[in-house]
């Protein structure tokens, strides 16, 4: 009887033929190759028998689908781990292979001729001129060849529309799913990669269409998986491993599938050894990859007698107190999350002036790209004690990392230094929201570009309060902390001051964090951020927005205002237009402007059980409710600042600038 399907949900007991350094963990993960000598490695898994892929009636190809979980992780700049190759190939005879790049898999036949009848998808990690590759990140097609037809760097597209790609590194030790779907009747190949636990996303990252597999798959293949390690460095242990815990393989175009909660988790304990390479106990300061990069200038210079042993001892440390980290043993479990500073160093061109994007009261920030991936970054410099709840600190930022949503600008990492911690994050082209609304050298957004940023960062709100698997308080919502896409897009970003915890359980912080201004009243009496801290913060943020006013300034006297008492003060008097942004040159929809100064209002009241949740808010927003009326008594409890800013203190700017526009005031609403 024909095999249509080969399921493994982890490979203990399976019937898998294993060469090499493949071999089957104790918890049923399936590991290939490890760098474990100088000398070339390979391993290969296979199934034993071949699979029939063609129907025996017609001699037509099947459809087929294949899906697997892996994880690869590179520790040391000198190894040269090739990745992973799943394949479907003619045989298993792979003695002739063994040079850097090719998975274990044969590049070419005795004659030097392309082989036949073998189709791979690569995971490479390596950048081989000789196979055309584009980098040493990325995903591949591979037919007959190790010149890939088609490729892409590793990353996934989420389903929302015009979807950029998010960048995945292959070596990062994560967890992720590929998914590999053949389509006979459209000869159309789709490779697809997202994070576990993540759904398979709608938009595949590989789609090779016109591939007529017919002639390049026998009526019977092997499935299996291949991988390979060109002499990587050796100490004292493995120095990278590949893993896969699960892989299923169904033919007739039935979409292939594992059940998650079968599967083997692959444990740090399964990864190569973080203390091997960096040394154990607290603040290491041995860095043994730049260490070993200086040893051909110790070795030249020894050599030529040019240099004196003081010299080289001086350049020894000076080099290694340059790239100096702070590693601590609770750092192991948060290993792939981890930049190298040595890695952010070289991104930031030394973190010079050059590539300073702003300065806050928390750090800088300065723009970087990552020499492996070529990906531009944010690298934002924080000072810290180190002593001081890093470990709870450095979890959340870890599992922050894990947050996708197109609000949201993401946060891909960390490093650390004696006295300095170092966030990374998603490049955003345009900058912060702040300069465009303060800053008379760039163009003032329209209002339409303002209620869609307003919009979007409400729903990286929502996100965060009620959608993700726990409850994330950014508690630092204002403008400057919104960055712009290139497409004018509003992202909330840094996550410097966000806590975590579960839905369902009050928060535990304790302290007031913020920025005066956003601070609700019971934050600073209290210290304790809620949901609700968030929501007053989001109050007085689009009131900044819509107004193009801090929330706190000062008048033509030079005494301090509170922007939410001011913009009260006139909805009281029925002139709450008058309060918005003179750049915007009067065009704005009347209807949404009111709504957005009262949403302000309502967010911003004083007593956290009367403002809205977020989910509440992007029905407003979205019309899907509307806004509930709010006689004067509502704010009868209402005290935003010792000062009460009485009739006769009001700014009169506003008025006579919203009295020599609101004729000209034009309705976009329509068509929108």
């Amino acid at each position: 009887m024909a095999v249509d399907k080969l399921v493994f949900n982890g490979f203990s007991n399976s019937s898998l033929v294993l060469d090499g350094s493949a071999a089957v963990l104790p918890n049923g993960i399936l590991k290939l190759a490890n760098g474990s000598s100088y000398a070339y490695t390979k391993g290969h898994a296979f199934f034993p028998s071949p699979i029939q892929l063609r129907n025996s009636t017609d001699g037509s190809i099947f459809s087929f689908s294949a899906t697997f979980i892996f994880a690869m992780l590179h520790t040391l700049p000198l190894e040269e781990g090739d990745g992973i190759a799943f394949f479907l190939a003619a045989h298993t005879n792979f003695t002739g292979t063994g040079i850097s790049g090719d998975f274990g898999l044969p590049a070419e036949d005795d004659n030097g001729k392309s082989l036949d009848h073998i189709l791979s998808i690569e995971l490479d990690t390596l950048h081989n001129e000789r196979f055309g590759d584009i980098d040493d990140n990325h995903v591949g097609i591979n037919i007959n060849s190790l010149n890939s037809s088609q490729s892409s760097p590793a990353g996934y597209y989420t389903d929302e529309p015009y979807s950029i790609l998010h960048p995945l590194r292959l070596k990062s030790g994560e967890e992720m799913q590929v998914w590999i779907d053949y389509d006979h009747r459209r000869m159309q190949l789709n490779v697809t990669l997202a994070p576990v636990p993540m759904a398979k996303p709608k938009r595949p990252l590989l789609s090779a269409t016109d591939h007529n597999l017919s002639k390049l798959l026998l009526d019977h293949m092997y499935v299996g998986f291949s991988s390979s390690s060109s002499a990587a460095l050796y100490i004292s242990g493995h120095v990278h491993g590949h893993f896969i815990a699960g892989f299923c393989f169904r033919l007739d175009g039935k979409p292939a599938s594992l059940q998650y909660s079968k599967l083997p988790k692959i444990n740090k304990s399964d990864l190569p050894d973080h203390d091997t390479y960096y040394g154990t106990g607290r603040g290491s300061s041995i860095h043994w990859p730049d260490f070993l990069t200086s040893l051909p200038l110790i070795y030249a210079s020894a050599l030529g007698g040019a240099i004196s042993m003081p010299v080289i001892i001086y350049l020894i440390v000076r080099r290694c107190r340059r790239y100096q980290e702070l590693h601590e043993d609770w750092e192991v479990e948060f290993g792939p999350h981890r930049f190298s500073f040595k890695e952010l160093f070289k991104a930031t061109n030394g973190f010079v002036d050059k590539q300073l994007l702003g300065v806050g009261g928390f750090g800088k920030v300065y723009k970087g790209v990552l020499p492996s991936s070529k990906l531009e970054v944010g690298v934002k410099v924080m000072s810290h004690d180190s002593k001081q709840g890093m470990k709870e600190f450095v979890a959340e930022v870890v599992s922050m990392g894990r947050l996708r949503h197109r609000n949201l600008v993401q946060l891909l990492g960390y490093c650390r230094r004696k006295g300095e911690l170092l966030l990374v994050y998603e490049y955003m082209p345009n900058g912060s929201l702040d300069k465009y609304l303060y800053d008379q050298d760039k163009p003032s957004p329209n209002w339409i570009q303002r209620f869609e940023i307003i919009k979007g960062v409400a729903s990286g709100l929502l996100y965060l309060h009620e959608e993700w698997e726990q409850v994330v308080i950014h508690r630092d919502v204002k403008a400057s902390n919104v960055l712009l896409d290139s497409e004018m897009n509003g992202r909330l970003g840094d996550f410097g001051l966000a806590r975590l915890h579960d839905h369902g359980v009050d928060a535990h912080t304790t302290c007031v964090a913020g920025t005066r201004g956003y601070i609700s009243p019971e934050l600073a009496r209290l210290g304790k951020a809620t949901k609700a801290t968030d929501v007053f913060a989001f109050g007085a943020f689009i009131l900044e927005v819509a107004c193009g006013r801090r929330p706190i300034g000062m008048n033509s006297s030079g005494e301090l205002q509170v922007l939410v008492d001011i913009v009260l003060r006139f909805w009281q008097r029925d002139l709450i237009l008058c309060m918005l942004d003179p750049r915007m040159g009067g065009e704005f929809v009347t209807e949404e402007t009111e709504l957005v100064l009262k949403l302000g209002l309502l967010c911003s009241h004083p007593s956290p059980a009367s403002r809205p949740s977020m989910r509440l808010v992007m029905q407003y927003l979205c019309g899907d409710s509307l806004l509930p009326e709010m006689p004067e008594s509502y704010w009868s409890i209402r005290s935003f600042s010792e000062m009460q800013v009485e009739g006769d203190q009001l700014d009169e700017n506003p008025l006579r600038q919203y009295l020599s526009v609101q004729t000209s005031i034009t309705g976009l609403s329509g068509g929108r």
